[in-house]
């Protein structure tokens, strides 16, 4: 089963910094993901269903450069790393 790993900020709000999901796109793990905590949409998706600017994802360690279909397969046994960049001054 794939897991999705969420940095510090990003687990804070999740209430835990990884969940084992069903899935076999970065899409389907995220669906998931809304499921098990529906509050994290909007941390993570803008209201187009787009990946938001500052949040970058990563599988096994490869940047998903598509944030718009979210296609990206993840692998069974996969993880899927989600990071949020602060910005700010």
């Amino acid at each position: 089963m794939p897991r999705i790993i969420l940095t510090a900020h990003l687990s804070s709000q999740a209430g835990a910094d990884a969940f084992d999901v069903s899935g076999s796109t970065v899409r389907e793990l995220l669906e998931a993901l809304f499921v098990l905590r529906p509050g994290m949409r909007g941390y993570l998706l803008d209201d187009q269903g787009v990946l938001r600017h500052h949040v970058a994802a990563f599988v096994d360690g490869d940047v998903v450069t598509d944030k718009v279909t979210l296609s990206t397969p993840v692998p069974m046994g996969g993880k899927l790393y989600l990071v949020q960049a602060l910005s700010g001054g």
